[in-house]
Order: structure tokens, then sequence, then C-alpha cells
């Protein structure tokens, strides 16, 4: 002998046709959107019997479901993108900085411009001749 079958009406509009959705209608008549998902929100195929009302509410919950998935995804990739772009600039920062090659031929200081640098040989020169005996 086989199980009797037993159909699950419709809480939202009482339709007797038995449809797994009809399960997923009361969990989320009852705010329960973990049960929901657990028992098929995303997955469950819609009732022929049930009322359009009733259609669009599984299809409004199920939208709004995948809306919330989807920036909670978004999220999770942008603060990735932010955590990995930070890492970046510390190692950056932290990167030590090569030293300038010292050859003999390039001054520790940087140059003056060329009247600078005339002024200040006069400047020496002139020190010079106070200072000789």
């Amino acid at each position: 002998m086989s199980a009797p079958v037993v159909t699950t009406p419709c809480p939202r509009c009482a339709c007797n046709a038995d449809a797994p959705v009809h399960v997923v209608v009361g969990a989320l008549m009852r705010d329960d959107i973990d049960a929901a998902i657990e028992r098929g929100l995303f997955d469950a195929h819609e009732c022929a019997q049930c009322t359009d009302e009733c259609r669009a509410f599984v299809h409004a919950a199920r939208d709004q479901r995948q809306r919330a998935l989807d920036a909670r995804e978004r999220y999770r990739h942008r603060n990735a993108r932010l955590q990995r772009r930070a890492e970046e600039r510390s190692a950056q920062r932290a990167a030590p900085v090569a030293p300038a090659a010292a050859s003999a031929s390039v001054p520790a200081t940087p140059a003056l411009p060329s009247a600078a640098a005339a002024a200040l040989a006069r400047a020496r020169a002139k020190a010079a001749e106070r200072h000789k005996p």
C-alpha cells in the first residue's frame, strides 16, 4: 500500500493544489525567510491554481531576496577590493627606496643655477682677497 497523498492547501489563497510552493508561501507568511529559502524559495515552481496575487507575492519575495543576496555579494567584493588596494598601498609605502647611484661625477648636492654659482664664486674670491697676508 502506498502512503496517502497529502495535499497542502495554500495558506494565502487557500487553493487545494498539491504544490511544494505552498510550504514556501507558509514560511513567507510567517516572515520566516530562512525557512522559505530552505524549502525552495528560489527553486519552487509556481502553483497554477493559486491566484495572481498569491503568485505575485511569491515572485516579489523571491526577487527581494535575490536582490538582497546580490547586494551582499557586491558588498563583499567591494570590501575585498578595498582591502587589496589598502594592502597594495601599504606595501608600496613600506618598500625600500632604491638609493641613488653614487658616482664621482655626480655632486651630492644639487647644482646651483649658473647666476647663483657665479655670485658665489665672486663672493669667495672677494673673501679670499680680504684675508690675504
